[in-house]
């Protein structure tokens, strides 16, 4: 079968693979049919990320039909539409004794650390698949994961209702917060340097939005809270100074929360943290959100529709790449698909 690997940083290969084969553990066979490009997955590629091991089969947003169960399986049925879970963990650290699997003291993510969905099959337990709401299309349901990344960093940031929230970014990452966000608070600030994203999240339910190029970000935190500073900041940018502008806009007794990946040393102020008694927070991946964003869909909370920009087939993967590192203005989402295959 086919598949994408990392061979080494900017080294994209289409290669041939044997077919996985069920067992006991990974005893669901999933056809792939959609998986998404990430940032995390154009970091693998052009070597920026940290956490990869080379070579690399890629990909963590995966979606696809079950091919074929083993004897043990309960709940799926051959053609039955899922998403697969990205983490595999222990289940025996401290970490995940205590529920926080995502950060397990041997942690695997699917598409880093192993071989990943940008392939013809992959084998998983039956235990990392959910089944995709009908509402979706096998496309759309890859932004499922990236949307339990944002309920990761939501829930870590204890969001409530009485929030003054400040998502630093409004690219991908920051979009998805938002959605999430904006179920959890009403007072979302949305900073960014593009007018045409700050226009969008107002319209997906920002209540104030700033231009960090052309206005003084810690004047209009400032008037948009009150005087106080925001409650909870969520960096999704990951620039090399977000975490020192948050440091300074976050009010006494507030969260500030990290989500970048970069290796690189970042400034910091202890007594910003300190005097304020702020809490500073990482959150990484997901916790077993796919049943919460399921859930959500399921009830008419959370639309994933229409986020999708272009797609490729795999065997057009760097092509795909070639255009994400375009940063052309209409990329959305890309999406790699896999109708070229007909194998069951």
């Amino acid at each position: 079968m086919k598949a994408v690997q990392i061979v080494s940083p900017n080294n994209l290969q289409v290669i041939d693979v044997e077919k996985p084969v069920i067992d006991e553990k990974n005893n669901v066979l999933v056809r792939m049919t959609a998986a998404g490009i990430c940032g995390s997955d154009v970091g693998i590629y052009h070597g920026t990320n940290a956490a990869a091991t080379y070579p690399r089969i890629i990909g963590h947003e995966m979606v696809g039909r079950v091919s074929q169960i083993g004897e043990n399986v309960k709940n799926l049925k051959v053609g039955d539409r899922v998403i697969i879970n990205q983490v595999t963990s222990c289940g025996h650290c401290y970490p995940c004794k205590i529920g926080r699997g995502n950060v397990c003291d041997n942690l695997k993510v699917r598409g880093v650390h192993i071989d990943g969905g940008y392939r013809e099959f992959i084998a998983v337990p039956e235990s990392d698949c959910y089944l995709l709401p009908a509402s979706l299309s096998d496309e759309d349901a890859v932004m499922i994961e990236p949307t339990t990344i944002a309920i990761q960093s939501c829930t870590r940031a204890e969001l409530g209702k009485d929030d003054m929230l400040l998502i630093y970014g409004a690219g991908a990452l920051g979009s998805s917060i938002l959605k999430i966000a904006r179920q959890l608070c009403d007072h979302i600030i949305v900073a960014d340097i593009v007018d045409a994203k700050l226009e969008e999240a107002k319209k997906n339910g920002a209540k104030y939005t700033i231009n960090s190029l052309t206005e003084n970000l810690e004047e209009k935190i400032k008037e948009y809270t009150f005087g106080h500073g925001t409650t909870v900041s969520i960096d999704a940018s990951g620039t090399k100074d977000s975490l020192l502008t948050l440091l300074k806009i976050t009010g006494n007794a507030g969260r500030v929360m990290t989500m970048g990946f970069s290796t690189a040393p970042v400034e910091a102020n202890q007594f910003l943290i300190t005097s304020k008694e702020l809490d500073v927070r990482g959150s990484r991946l997901q916790n077993k959100m796919f049943g919460k964003a399921i859930e959500m869909i399921n009830a008419g909370k959370l639309d994933l529709t229409g986020s999708i920009s272009h797609t490729f087939p795999l065997t057009k993967a760097q092509d795909a790449f070639d255009f994400t590192d375009s940063r052309d203005p209409s990329i959305r989402k890309i999406v790699l698909t896999f109708d070229e295959f007909d194998n069951e």
